[in-house]
């Protein structure tokens, strides 16, 4: 079986285009080896991959520049040199007269160096500071409001909590008086019905027979008054 072909175009996969890159990258460079060996030429290759890596080869005894030189005699094309040093130092005097200024302004605002300032710049200057204060002032009283909104929203949430805290407890206090007053009825109507049940006692032999839980109502034999006797 041979092999599929492969259309060509780009591949939307990326690591099947790296992995197609790396394959064909070094498949080309050894092609353009033996081709320079073989028949005596002098080439140079330079690749640049999609992240910007770049890759060359050049003729053994050969520098790239050398080959690119003799292209540009043959062709009659010249790359041509930008000497960019006089742009930059413009553009360096304009930032640092830039830099200057503003380091000026800044101290004007600090209130230092105020002795050369001509009154005109003096007055323009007094209005944009009451301009930031007044600024200043505004965000300053919208941020103690939102303090004060958010303190007050908190009080109210306390006070619902307190408030539903002391219904709770008055409820319960309530309840619990209702038990305790429900409940001494029951136990003095059972104290009635033990002494009923026993009927009225006629002698101690009965009332040694009431239950322990009366044992708290004891009886105490009066003693003779021996005085009394001796008299």
């Amino acid at each position: 079986m041979g092999r599929g072909k492969i259309p060509i175009k780009r591949i939307e996969n990326q690591t099947t285009r790296q992995v197609t890159f790396s394959k064909r990258r070094a498949g080309l460079l050894k092609k353009t080896h033996e081709l320079s060996v073989l028949c005596d030429a002098q080439i140079g290759l330079i690749i640049f991959s999609t992240t910007g890596k770049m890759c060359q080869y050049c003729t053994e005894g050969y520098r790239m520049e050398q080959i690119i030189e003799r292209y540009q005699k043959v062709t009659g094309t010249c790359i041509p040199e930008h000497d960019n040093r006089e742009h930059l130092y413009n553009e360096l005097a304009v930032l640092r007269k830039e830099t200057r200024r503003l380091q000026l302004s800044m101290r004007r605002y600090t209130g230092e160096d105020m002795s050369s300032i001509p009154f005109e710049e003096l007055d323009q200057l007094e209005h944009e500071l009451e301009r930031s204060v007044i600024k200043v002032r505004e965000r300053k009283n919208e941020l103690l409001q939102q303090q004060l909104d958010n303190l007050r929203r908190k009080e109210r949430i306390l006070e619902e909590e307190n408030s539903n805290m002391y219904r709770w407890e008055h409820r319960a206090a309530i309840e619990y008086q209702q038990g305790g007053m429900e409940a001494k009825p029951v136990e003095h109507q059972q104290v009635v019905d033990q002494f009923s049940f026993f009927g009225e006692p006629s002698s101690v032999l009965q009332l040694a027979t009431i239950p322990q839980q009366f044992q708290s109502y004891q009886l105490q034999l009066a003693q003779p008054n021996l005085q009394d006797s001796n008299v």
